[in-house]
């Protein structure tokens, strides 16, 4: 299975540190917040890995190179124009090939194994009919209402959890898809509604890195834990 990591996204509410900075850049515990997927991908085993790009992406490529440092391929999709979450990959799908890939929304933490998503051969195996699998969490203070729900094993669209911006996808989903920028959600909620899409609860912590303030929190709480004082 390829994995997808979504880069491109401007990251107006980290500014200042986006000003100069694209967002998969700012450190996480001495390491960039992107390396963090990079180096739980490659423990894995999901080897190949697409990265869109934007707004400063030509820092991502330097820093990140062809990925080989985690034993890992990388390729790049640049964007000259972010295209948004579904436009982004409909550029990519090239690269991905015609197999159900991991998205990963790249800026989220988890300490999630990616290696769940391999079960997850969910397109052809478990579902024939499903276009992909959403995990969902429990809704975050920043969140309360929450975006999806769970109902017999398929996500609906009632809000009840939060979607984890972590998914299994199709390519299928994308066939009547054109060039241009444009969302994922729509796309998720038309697949919903055929009881087209899988669900699952996500098993491990999750943290959506979407603001300075949720940044220094996490990077307060790892940092603790490694130096091994309680939560």
């Amino acid at each position: 299975m390829k994995a997808m990591i979504l880069a491109a996204g401007r990251g107006t509410r980290m500014a200042p540190l986006t000003d100069t900075c694209p967002k998969p850049l700012i450190p996480l515990c001495g390491k960039p917040l992107i390396v963090h997927h990079l180096e739980k991908l490659a423990a894995a085993g999901i080897k190949d890995v697409v990265i869109n790009h934007a707004w400063l992406g030509q820092q991502i490529e330097e820093a990140l190179g062809d990925g080989s440092q985690w034993g890992l391929t990388i390729r790049y999709s640049p964007e000259q124009e972010a295209l948004e979450t579904g436009g982004g990959v409909y550029q990519a799908l090239d690269l991905l090939g015609t197999q159900p890939f991991l998205l990963i929304n790249g800026d989220v933490w988890t300490d999630w194994d990616y290696s769940n998503a391999l079960e997850h051969k969910i397109i052809q195996a478990s579902s024939e009919d499903a276009l992909g699998c959403l995990w969902l969490v429990d809704n975050p203070n920043h969140n309360p209402k929450g975006d999806f729900a769970l109902q017999g094993g398929r996500v609906i669209n009632e809000p009840q959890l939060t979607f984890s911006g972590i998914s299994v996808l199709s390519p299928a989903l994308w066939s009547d898809a054109t060039a241009g920028a444009y969302p994922l959600a729509p796309m998720l909620r038309s697949a919903m509604k055929g009881g087209r899409l899988l669900g699952r609860h996500l098993d491990g912590r999750w943290v959506d890195v979407g603001t300075p303030e949720r940044l220094a929190l996490l990077e307060q709480t790892l940092s603790a834990e490694s130096a091994g004082v309680p939560r």
